[in-house]
């Protein structure tokens, strides 16, 4: 999968700085030459590594941040959650087959807070930074990008703890390699993730947001049943534990603004200009 072909943390660093930097002087318009020298680099060198990375040109990017094209994905993407949601998930019949489909788990299994289950964990190298991976012989449980000053993943892996703790947690790369080298193929594992059941039906929506898709927080609360709840909606998105699997990058502010991110605004808009880039 295109997201575990990593190269250098220094290269993200960069690119993240030039996508801070695009953001806070979008309304100038800075130029290849002008966000080159401000990360240190001649512009043809940017212009590749910036490509490599974020999928598009550093002016195509520009582009991407705008009212305009943002407003305009909100709008195509309407019918997306229209066609992805029409079934709907609020029928309480449906609670075993959510939790079996997305989780992994069964009701019983998230009230006993995983007790049994053996959480094998790896710090990786991904294309946007490192990350804390977490994964049982059930599925993905975990993907969670570290923060600069967390390097080795120390407390993100006391969160995961705190989040599993009735679960035996072992340091195991080979196992983690092994589980995430399969997405993408047809044996594909599963994502097995514990929440409520409100967030359970707001991750299984992002699901549905095809690559190249947005919406907003509150076309997601609108799809869920209620526009008033876009508020939970985004604190739902905002404890999404697997990153980029469970889509929460896709979802933007209604005015087009790009909106938080748990893992960072840069990284958020870089993996937002990629999918774009080929989808528009």
């Amino acid at each position: 999968m295109w997201l575990f072909d990593a190269a250098s943390g220094r290269d993200y660093r960069r690119v993240a700085a030039a996508i801070r930097y695009v953001v806070a002087r979008r309304e100038a318009q800075p130029n290849l030459a002008a966000v080159a020298r401000h990360v240190g680099l001649s512009p043809h060198h940017f212009q590749r590594l910036f490509v490599r990375w974020a999928g598009v040109s550093p002016k195509q990017f520009l582009g991407f941040l705008t009212a305009t094209h943002a407003k305009r994905l909100l709008r195509d993407s309407a019918s997306v959650l229209d066609t992805a949601l029409a079934s709907g998930l609020s029928g309480p019949g449906r609670l075993h087959d959510l939790f079996v489909a997305l989780e992994g788990m069964t009701p019983g299994d998230y009230r006993r807070e995983g007790s049994g289950l053996v959480l094998r964990h790896a710090v990786l190298r991904t294309a946007y930074g490192s990350a804390l991976a977490l994964v049982t012989e059930r599925g993905v449980a975990g993907l969670r990008f570290l923060a600069d000053d967390d390097p080795r993943g120390a407390r993100a892996l006391a969160l995961a703890r705190e989040e599993w703790p009735a679960s035996r947690f072992i340091a195991d790369p080979a196992a983690v390699d092994g589980m995430l080298g399969r997405l993408g193929t047809p044996a594909a594992p599963a994502l097995l993730l514990r929440g409520s059941r409100f967030r359970i039906r707001v991750w299984e929506a992002l699901l549905a947001l095809p690559e190249g898709a947005v919406c907003s927080y509150g076309a997601l609360a609108k799809r869920l049943g209620d526009p008033r709840m876009a508020r939970a909606v985004g604190s739902a998105i905002g404890a999404n534990p697997v990153a980029v699997l469970v889509p929460c990058h896709r979802v933007l502010r209604a005015d087009g603004g790009v909106g938080g991110y748990r893992w960072g605004e840069s990284r958020k808009l870089a993996l937002l200009g990629r999918e774009v880039a080929g989808f528009s």
